[in-house]
């Protein structure tokens, strides 16, 4: 068992139905530790982006608590727990009026930061996530999709957050630009140590990024473990999982 002074994010038997309606979520029970990368992995259905808005309190739980640094969501100022929270999604989300620099930019303007430190800060962020800070003066769609990730992630972790929720942020792009993100965010993970939950479907990406692994279906967490216990797991689904990795099927013979 997780000690509690070490637990960055801690859901206490939580439940979430939509509207009274069919659930999404039951019984979570989960502690993340501060500095570890936990994937969440699941097909679509399964709860993993309902989780991850449960953290950051774009939704709220039907039953039971969720803690962050100790304290239950419903007792943080919403305003506040955000800010503390950087977030990456797949579509990005970039104000598409903005410069590279303005999006960078936003957590930290309304910090009220002095703008000497915003942009020392947004060049500082374009090199760590790999970009020439002369892209600070480009808007979006003059961009690459690789590019645009990249700003979303720099974007994310503009004001230092301690916690980074990222939902499925590389899903949309090409095999050679999402592996070289994955590559890139072992690399900024190793020197940042954030607390990151990561939200997949894909068990590679789960295998490569996580610390540990929480695989979801049916609304439930129905396994945790190491990317290693993942492997050797006798659990039928996790067997399913990793079949998918290593079977190779080929349905088209020589012609």
């Amino acid at each position: 068992m997780l000690s509690t002074a070490k637990l960055a994010i801690e859901f206490r038997a939580v439940a979430y139905s939509p509207d009274a309606g069919a659930p999404i979520l039951r019984d979570l029970n989960l502690a993340i530790e501060r500095g570890e990368t936990l994937v969440l992995l699941g097909r679509s259905g399964s709860g993993k982006t309902t989780t991850l808005r449960l953290i950051n309190r774009l939704l709220s739980p039907t039953a039971g608590d969720i803690l962050i640094e100790g304290r239950s969501t419903s007792d943080w100022n919403v305003i506040r727990l955000r800010r503390m929270i950087g977030y990456v999604i797949q579509d990005i989300g970039l104000f598409p009026h903005f410069t590279v620099q303005r999006n960078i930019a936003t957590i930290p303007k309304l910090e009220g930061w002095p703008a000497a430190r915003i942009h020392s800060r947004v060049n500082e962020l374009l090199t760590l996530v790999g970009l020439d800070p002369q892209l600070a003066t480009r808007y979006p769609r003059e961009l690459s999709g690789g590019q645009r990730q990249r700003i979303g992630v720099a974007r994310a972790l503009a004001a230092d957050p301690p916690i980074l929720l990222m939902d499925e942020p590389f899903g949309a792009l090409d095999p050679l630009t999402r592996a070289e993100l994955q590559r890139e965010f072992l690399s900024l993970q190793n020197r940042l140590r954030k607390t990151v939950v990561f939200v997949t479907h894909d068990v590679r990406e789960a295998l490569l990024l996580g610390d540990r692994i929480a695989l979801m279906a049916n609304a439930r967490l129905t396994t945790l473990c190491t990317p290693q216990e993942f492997r050797s797991s006798k659990n039928p689904l996790v067997a399913a999982y990793m079949e998918s990795v290593t079977t190779v099927t080929c349905d088209r013979g020589d012609t």
